[in-house]
């Protein structure tokens, strides 16, 4: 191993270990509050080294989104990788994501702060590794959309790269307002949340298949 790959490989550790403590600073503290200063404290780091792998809390910060959508990835891979026909595989993908924002809530609130928050990108180098690893989670249902409108289970009028950002805004809305909710839902509505989800998944079936 050459030095300037056991360099790199020290760095990589290093942004590593600095994302680590940071998860557990954002997730404990919240991304408005959380510093840099307790980031710093919490990988045992000065705030000067701390700034020579992150130059801004909005880099750390888009660091652990692109986390975040990595493991998503891979819930919509394993998800596409059980069902043939394109409409199973969109509900499957929604079945993942749900599923994701339970198991993971804290990845999906990182996801979901950025969809929803305006955040200047004062690092353009991280901002587009978290925008690559975004596209690489929506490629997966564009994929999944094309399939069903070649296998006929799906209408064949859609824009699938349209139509991904439709179900995407869509299923992190009512994600979110469930997160939000679910004790009134549950208590005052007699609601079950998951059934406003299967709901939504029927409702997402009739759309994508009847003209």
């Amino acid at each position: 191993m050459g030095i300037t790959e056991r360099r790199e490989r020290e760095k990589e550790r290093r942004k590593n270990e600095i994302l680590n403590a940071a998860e557990k600073v954002f997730f404990t503290r919240g991304i408005a509050v959380a510093t840099m200063d307790e980031v710093a404290e919490k990988a045992e780091l000065s705030k000067g080294t701390l700034y020579l792998y992150f130059p801004s809390k909005q880099a750390v910060y888009f660091g652990l989104a692109e986390r975040a959508l990595i493991k998503l990835k891979q819930f919509f891979l394993d998800a596409v990788a059980q069902k043939k026909s394109g409409i199973d595989k969109i509900r499957a993908i929604g079945e993942a994501y749900y599923r994701f924002s339970k198991e993971h809530r804290d990845y999906f609130q990182t996801i979901a702060h950025w969809e929803t928050t305006e955040m200047e990108f004062a690092d353009e180098t991280v901002m587009m590794q978290c925008h690559e690893a975004g596209r690489d989670v929506q490629e997966i249902v564009v994929k999944a959309l094309t399939t069903g409108m070649q296998d006929g289970s799906i209408r064949n009028d859609l824009d699938p790269v349209k139509t991904a950002f439709l179900l995407e805004g869509q299923m992190t809305g009512l994600i979110q307002m469930i997160s939000r909710e679910e004790k009134h839902l549950k208590m005052m509505d007699h609601i079950d949340p998951q059934e406003l989800v299967e709901l939504f998944y029927e409702m997402t079936y009739q759309s994508l298949t009847v003209k």
